[in-house]
């Protein structure tokens, strides 16, 4: 997945109320961008980080810069847009680039299923159990080499877990996509002591049979994909 317009390096000077984050330009002028990030962005929103940002001309739009990476010291990035990783996993889907779900060829973003909830897509293909994955961004890393999630407590991803549950309990097929935004990890993990209820969920949910997968991802300022499968740790 491409960005639309040409990225531009700035300086984060403080992000606050959740979406909104200050930054220095490369001219010296201060601007506000929209940050696509509802969590706590535990590590990622210190002030003096070198960010990129995506301009845009949109008459609709309050903000005319949007969030979209962190360039690391050594060199590497982290993509803090949440919306990025369903975009870049719709197309690696339909060109059947995960191996695991490579089967089926239907695929369907944003399907109602369960109680109030959306599945981020349900996949389908004659002879086989309808497929429901749910996807996270993971951008956490307290450890060197190793991403995390969740960053936060998060109600929200432990009733996602519990759906999927109830999912694989009707002969459907469950999975839980960890999309690892970060190119300086080669591991994941959950952050049980950040939210043990999440955790709790995740191993009920295992246990009736919902999948996990870990992917990273391939992130630069032009664009980001899917990239290979990591082990748990």
């Amino acid at each position: 997945m491409e960005f639309t317009t040409p990225l531009i390096r700035a300086t984060l000077l403080r992000r606050y109320k959740r979406f909104l984050a200050d930054c220095r330009l490369q001219d010296g002028r201060e601007i506000t961008a929209h940050c696509a990030n509802p969590g706590s962005m535990m590590g990622l929103a210190d002030p003096g980080l070198t960010v990129w940002l995506e301009p845009n001309d949109d008459p609709k739009k309050k903000l005319k810069y949007g969030w979209r990476l962190i360039e690391h010291d050594n060199g590497h990035f982290t993509g803090v847009d949440t919306s990025v990783p369903n975009r870049a996993l719709k197309a690696a889907l339909i060109a059947g680039e995960i191996p695991e779900l490579a089967a089926y060829g239907t695929v369907q973003p944003e399907v109602k299923y369960g109680e109030k909830s959306r599945i981020d897509f349900l996949l389908s293909q004659a002879g086989l159990p309808d497929c429901y994955v749910e996807v996270k961004s993971v951008t956490l890393s307290r450890q060197r080499g190793l991403a995390e999630f969740p960053d936060s407590v998060t109600a929200r991803g432990t009733k996602h877990l519990n759906e999927l549950t109830k999912m694989t309990a009707q002969g459907h097929r469950a999975v839980m996509l960890y999309l690892v935004q970060r190119t300086d990890c080669a591991r994941f993990a959950l952050a049980q002591d950040i939210d043990p209820d999440y955790a709790a969920a995740f191993e009920t949910a295992q246990k009736a049979g919902v999948e996990r997968l870990i992917y990273d991802t391939r992130i630069s300022p032009q664009g980001i994909g899917i990239g290979h499968s990591l082990p748990a740790a």
